[in-house]
Parts: structure tokens; sequence; C-alpha cells
């Protein structure tokens, strides 16, 4: 039943890294809603997980930061009513955490100049706009 969390082809956490948790769920089951553990909790150690190098964890901790709790990545599955079930949904959900937390960073943006036809149009509507409005204002009155 023990098997081993796999996020991606170079990178397998092995099932004895994995601690999990059980209660009962709230929501459809009828009777057995009140006498199966259901509810799963999948928590990961990310300070003492032995599979993660240095650059790995340092990256998992600075993009799931927000969603440690003292070091530890959790995730809770209870839609389905049997734990087997709710116990694939917490893996699949942690490989998924883990596959988008370990994805490198995007690349910088260059930043870039409006090249010379776009600043002449820029600086040409605008005189457009404001010789219609001076236009508006210079109206003259019936009674002049």
């Amino acid at each position: 039943m023990v098997q081993d969390l796999v996020v991606n082809k170079r990178l397998v956490i092995p099932a004895g890294e994995l601690q999990w948790r059980f209660s009962r769920a709230s929501g459809p089951g009828g009777q057995g809603v009140n006498t199966t553990d259901s509810r799963v909790e999948l928590l990961l150690d990310l300070e003492a997980c032995s599979v993660l190098g240095p650059v790995r964890r340092a990256r998992l901790l600075e993009r799931l930061g927000s969603r440690l709790s003292d070091g530890c990545l959790r995730v809770v599955a209870a839609e389905e009513r049997s734990q087997w079930q709710n116990r694939q949904a917490a893996m699949a959900r942690l490989s998924d955490l883990l596959r988008e937390g370990l994805k490198p960073p995007p690349p910088s943006r260059k930043a870039t100049r409006p090249g010379r036809g776009a600043v002449k149009r820029r600086l040409e509507a605008k005189k457009k706009r404001g010789d219609l409005k001076r236009q508006r204002r210079n109206k003259p009155t019936l009674e002049e």
C-alpha cells in the first residue's frame, strides 16, 4: 500500500519521507461517514527531505513559502468517500505542487524603448487632442 511519490522523471520522494494523518471527513457518505477516517492529510517536511538538494530545497522554500507551516508542506483531500481515493488525490496534488514549485523562474523582462515612429504618433495624437480642447475653449459667445 505504501508507495513513493513520483514528482517527475528525476525526482521520486520515498514513502518514508511522507507523513499521513487520517480523520473523519464531513459531507456525503451515509452512515459510513461517522465511522471511517476517510479524510487524508499528507505532509512533507521540506527541511528534512533527503532527496532534495540545496538548490531544489531553496527554490521550493521560496516559491511555496506561503503554504508551509513549520517547514512542512501540507495537502488535504476529503472529496471522496473512500480513504484510498483520497490518498491518491492527495498524492496527485502534492506532486503537482512540487512540480510547480520546482519550475525555474521565468526569464526577466528586458527593458526596451519605444521606436521613433511610435513616439512621433503618440506626440501627434496628444497635439491633436490639445488642439481640439483649445478650439472648444475659445468659442465666441452670442453676446459679443
